[in-house]
């Protein structure tokens, strides 16, 4: 195995929302009914706890769940935290599930230095639910102020379409009033809809399709999914159908005629640029 220094788990393929471009609502193959929730046995039949006690980073993010919708997503903050006291926990979240126990519960945990929640956040009461279809916004204000006041880090990311481009400034503002760490703006990759609508005066993202330049190489990460797979990335791990568990054929397949797509689009390098810096448009250290 690789040397792992940051490891990204999905814990649950669980989501109350129904956003139109994730992978929820556009792979065919995924099944709602059949919900999966990671456990700590199955993490530890990759990583032992030698090797948890050794990683600088431990974060959650989904593809298909949030992982505040995890039935075990606090145990695992709390067994990382016991077995390494000075690792890095993070977690990406819409921030609409749970209660505000539960966020209060969380922002004790997460009480080292770089600790962080992101929470997605598309815009005000007004327009946060066009795309992030049934996250209730008083619950998310609720959850987030909660997670704030028990001295976690929340940083506010913001996909800006064309219905919302108009609350960027007020976003900021009222992330700066909440106690907010960072406040990001960035036009999405995934593209546009009827509704979903390209911001006007905003550049849009480039996926630069050239040299691999691999990021999960660089930052030494590992990612499991809420079933216990294993995958050297996200990407290479997130449609169910194509799920990659070889990366040895993946790396061979870089300087061949016939590069995996999905590195080549997602880790593509060119004159210094890639498709990782050049997607936030907007970013405000608030506190």
């Amino acid at each position: 195995m690789r040397s792992i220094q940051v490891l990204h788990l999905e814990p649950t393929d669980v989501c109350q929302a129904a956003c139109a471009l994730c992978a929820r609502e556009t792979d065919r193959d995924f099944r709602k009914d059949r919900q999966h929730h990671l456990t700590v046995e199955k993490i530890l039949k990759h990583f032992s706890t030698d090797q948890i006690a050794q990683l600088n980073k431990m974060f959650m993010c989904g593809n298909y769940g949030d992982p505040a919708a995890g039935k075990y997503t606090l145990d695992i903050y709390n067994y990382f935290r016991s077995q390494n006291t000075s690792i890095t926990l993070g977690m990406n979240s819409n921030g609409g599930v749970q209660t505000t126990m539960w966020w209060h519960a969380l922002g004790t945990t997460f009480n080292q230095p770089l600790d962080y929640v992101v929470f997605s956040i598309d815009g005000l009461a007004s327009t946060n639910e066009v795309y992030r279809k049934n996250v209730k916004w008083s619950k998310l204000m609720q959850n987030a102020q909660a997670f704030i006041e028990a001295g976690g880090s929340a940083h506010w990311d913001m996909l800006v379409y064309r219905h919302n481009q108009h609350q960027v400034d007020e976003c900021e503002q009222l992330a700066r009033d909440m106690g907010f760490t960072w406040f990001r703006a960035k036009v999405s990759k995934r593209g546009f809809t009827d509704r979903l609508e390209a911001p006007i005066g905003w550049q849009l993202p480039q996926v630069i399709s050239a040299q691999v330049d691999c990021h999960a190489l660089k930052e030494q990460s590992a990612y499991i999914d809420a079933q216990g797979n294993m995958s050297p990335c996200c990407w290479l791990g997130s449609r169910q159908r194509d799920f990659v568990t070889d990366f040895d054929s993946v790396q061979s397949s870089w300087n061949s005629v016939q590069p995996n797509i999905v590195c080549v689009d997602t880790c593509g390098s060119l004159d210094g640029g890639s498709s990782f810096s050049n997607q936030w448009q907007r970013e405000t250290q608030l506190c």
